[in-house]
């Protein structure tokens, strides 16, 4: 439509003479009137001969399976001069990193507690744990919750996030306090979430789902910073639980439902794109501040989802140990999303700028006396929880100034796959994960075999290596190693 425009302007030629000239399979002759007769906005769109979507994902993804790999033609290579670090916060994973129809951020995050328990103590009822949590929290593709709420409780839910569980006894009040944001985004605006998206997070509420998301049993293995671990209140030999889920169906189909406004919105606005794929809008624009506000209900529903998952998790600790949470000591350490957009202050060039930072497979890292961590925590820096495999260790850190001056306060939130599902399921063949992973000392349950194989350990990178590149870049610090003793998969 550009060069239309200027071949119009500068060489006076009318629109056939212009559509032989440019001999583009992107634009008929209709496309080229309208563009230099009718004023049409030159900004991208999707052709008239495009492939489908559904056509694309078959031709790009031949052979590689659903690892979120494509295929595509290298033009030319040329060598630069560089001799610097280069930092990559993403992972390949179908439920992280995919090709896109559409956008999603819908705060997946890690909520790490800790328990006044040894693993002398815990040994021995490892297996009993994971049947009675796998009894208590359902997990898998489409589960259903123990929670039932009406359309105006859904509604309360994205307002309030955390709170909401809170005060219908799902927790208790210090949680909000060790949760990003006290788990609440308060720009959040259920009027913007349509009435589908919520009927699927109604019966949602309080799942684990399916893919990497995960409920672990673990225990202290190494502790790289004692001084630091004693204000969070860990050390060696001690037992922790960690949980990793998001917003299951609701936070995807907020993303969905807004992907068709996004599209016209790259028009209405006359937006460049590098690739026809992506779609966006102003943030200042109403399509862009309808948005953030919906996908702030999706991250709310995302806290109080492992708020609830919290509560079912110390109510089995409390069963089988015959106690109570508060005697078992089971404090929240710290909840924080990896994948969120957020309005924050950074500083640029001298100056503090309130950016949109957009972490996708990032972590938040704020450093030491940031207003936005708790109290608590304020001269040791915000706890950061990087989850391994579930053959592997996990790991606290926490946040840095180097981190705010080099990656806006972000760094990553786990390790990526070195093989796809599929090739994951032809190397297990025959082979009994579950067992294997016992005869190691982890418990190991999931809704379906499909899901062990898919996630064995072989199948990621080496989370300890990822870790080491951000402790010695100083991106975050190594705080504790927690390794597995019992895993509920989705």
């Amino acid at each position: 439509a550009i060069q239309a425009k200027e071949l119009k302007t500068k060489e006076g030629i009318g629109a056939k003479a212009i559509y032989k000239q440019i001999d583009s399979s992107y634009a008929n002759l209709r496309f080229i009137e309208r563009s230099i007769y009718e004023e049409r906005k030159t900004s991208p769109r999707i052709s008239f001969n495009s492939l489908s979507f559904k056509d694309f994902i078959k031709i790009k993804t031949e052979g590689l399976g659903c690892s979120g790999m494509l295929w595509d033609e290298i033009i030319s290579k040329q060598k630069i001069d560089f001799n610097d670090y280069v930092y990559d916060f993403t992972v390949k994973h179908p439920h992280h990193n995919f090709i896109a129809n559409n956008f999603v951020v819908s705060n997946c995050g890690v909520r790490l507690i800790r328990t006044n328990l040894t693993l002398k103590e815990v040994k021995p009822k490892v297996e009993l744990l994971v049947d009675e949590l796998f009894r208590a929290v359902p997990s898998g593709v489409g589960s259903k919750g123990k929670i039932k709420i009406s359309y105006n409780e859904i509604r309360d839910v994205l307002r309030k996030g955390s709170k909401w569980a809170v005060e219908r006894g799902f927790g208790w009040e210090e949680d909000i306090l060790f949760t990003e944001e006290e788990g609440c985004m308060k720009d959040a605006n259920p009027d913007l979430v349509s009435k589908h998206a919520m009927e699927r997070g109604k019966p949602q509420l309080g799942t684990l789902g399916s893919g990497n998301h995960f409920l672990e049993i673990q225990v202290i293995d190494k502790v790289y910073d004692p001084e630091v671990a004693r204000e969070m209140g860990l050390e060696e030999g001690q037992i922790t639980v960690m949980i990793h889920c998001g917003s299951r169906g609701l936070g995807h189909q907020v993303c969905t439902d807004y992907l068709v406004t996004m599209q016209k919105a790259v028009q209405k606005y006359g937006i460049q794109l590098p690739d026809r794929q992506l779609a966006c809008a102003p943030l200042s624009s109403p399509e862009g501040k309808n948005y953030y506000a919906a996908m702030a209900c999706a991250a709310n529903y995302a806290w109080a989802n492992r708020q609830c998952i919290m509560h079912w998790t110390r109510e089995v600790f409390a069963k089988v140990f015959r106690s109570t949470p508060e005697e078992l000591g089971l404090k929240l350490i710290y909840d924080v999303a990896h994948n969120i957009a957020k309005i924050e202050e950074h500083d640029l060039k001298g100056k503090k700028i309130k950016l949109c930072v957009h972490r996708k497979g990032a972590t938040r890292a704020f450093p030491p006396f940031h207003p936005d961590i708790p109290e608590k925590y304020r001269k040791i820096g915000q706890p950061v929880l990087i989850p391994g495999d579930m053959g592997r260790c996990s790991y606290c850190l926490v946040g840095t100034e180097k981190a705010m001056e080099e990656t806006f306060g972000s760094t990553c939130h786990g390790a990526g796959r070195v093989m796809s599902r599929t090739s994951a399921k032809k190397q297990a063949r025959g082979r009994d994960i579950q067992q294997e992973l016992r005869e190691k000392g982890i418990i190991v349950k999931a809704e379906s075999r499909g899901t062990l194989v898919e996630e064995m350990s072989e199948a990621y990178k080496d989370v300890s290596e990822v870790v080491e590149v951000m402790h010695q870049t100083d991106i975050s610090r190594k705080v504790v190693r927690m390794r597995p003793l019992g895993v509920i998969k989705g």
